[in-house]
């Protein structure tokens, strides 16, 4: 396997050692570039009471490119498909400042504000 860059390592220490509130990141043993999530529904929002699985994917371009995020719980969300791949304003324009850790809040972020101009589901989005 290709030596990972230090920019991959120091982000993927600093979200195991320092965890994101409502978030639960573990690194895949297989894969150094894949992670296994779990987000907490945020408070006083139609999710409130959800636990929900995604799957983070860091490219081997990463970080010049966007991380590759999918909700593996199916979800009713105007900005999430049926295969659970998620729109999100910062991974369409990935700025290079951002980091793991700004990701996961962000998609959390999402559940409470969805953004219908922005849709993935559109007959979620009509509703």
């Amino acid at each position: 396997m290709a030596r990972l860059p230090r920019r991959v390592i120091k982000e993927t220490q600093t979200l195991l050692a320092e965890p994101v509130p409502s978030i639960k990141a573990e690194l895949d043993e297989s894969n150094a570039h894949y992670f296994h999530v779990l987000v907490a529904g945020p408070q006083d929002s139609t999710f409130e009471k959800g636990t929900f699985k995604l799957e983070l994917f860091l490219p081997e371009e990463y970080p010049m490119v966007a991380p590759k995020v999918r909700f593996m719980t199916k979800i009713y969300h105007p900005n999430v498909d049926k295969l659970g791949r998620v729109s999100l304003d910062i991974l369409k324009k990935w700025p290079l400042v951002l980091k793991i850790q700004t990701v996961l809040p962000s998609i959390r972020a999402l559940l409470n504000a969805p953004n219908p101009d922005d849709s993935l589901a559109n007959d979620v989005a009509d509703q």
